[in-house]
């Protein structure tokens, strides 16, 4: 009969490779790597962000604010009236991105009569807390062309815009994206920036 030893036994155990150990090697891989390419593609599309600069989008978004653009809606469809929208101005690939609000959609005649805003003839009230002052270029109608959207800061009397003659309409191919989701002091709005 055989002793058994007692204590730590010190002989070495073969390991074998077998498909069951490939297989799930593989699987841990293959979950990894689509891991990897899902969180590229949110970052992508999702993870580019800007900050405010100035106070042209008071009350809605005050300077300093965090936005977290989605570029991917505008890939699709193409932007709304209201939106909050980042761009480049001038198509400038060195400038700050500016944050303003879509007023006027291609094929719109937009107008600035009296302090007010005109959208292809029909008066747009409750859009500013003020009158506008200056009315810029848009002090006579302004016809959009296919790829062109008026925008304009929610503080209409302190923001360079669409109205402004050095910065003009925006064509599409400048919107970087759309605002989803502010932060400031810690806090997150998530949805439509108002």
């Amino acid at each position: 009969m055989a002793k058994q030893q007692k204590g730590l036994s010190f002989y070495n155990k073969e390991n074998r490779i077998t498909s069951t150990n490939i297989y799930s090697v593989f699987s841990w891989a293959f979950v990894m790597g689509v891991a990897v390419l899902l969180a590229f593609f949110c970052v992508s599309l999702y993870g580019i962000q800007t900050t405010v600069v100035g106070n042209s989008m008071e009350p809605s978004l005050f300077n300093g604010q965090v936005l977290f653009l989605d570029r991917a809606v505008y890939a699709i469809f193409s932007p709304q009236y209201g939106d909050v929208v980042a761009f480049r101005p001038n198509g400038n690939t060195n400038a700050h991105f500016s944050v303003k609000r879509v007023l006027g959609v291609p094929g719109d005649t937009v107008e600035i009569k009296g302090g007010v805003f005109y959208r292809n003839g029909e008066r747009q009230d409750g859009l500013f807390d003020d009158q506008i002052a200056d009315p810029g270029v848009a002090g006579d109608p302004v016809l959009l062309g296919e790829d062109e959207y008026f925008v304009m800061g929610d503080n209409c009397n302190s923001s360079e815009d669409s109205r402004s003659a050095n910065l003009g309409n925006v064509k599409k191919e400048h919107i970087v994206g759309k605002a989803w989701l502010h932060m400031a002091g810690g806090e997150a709005g998530i949805g439509r920036v108002k």
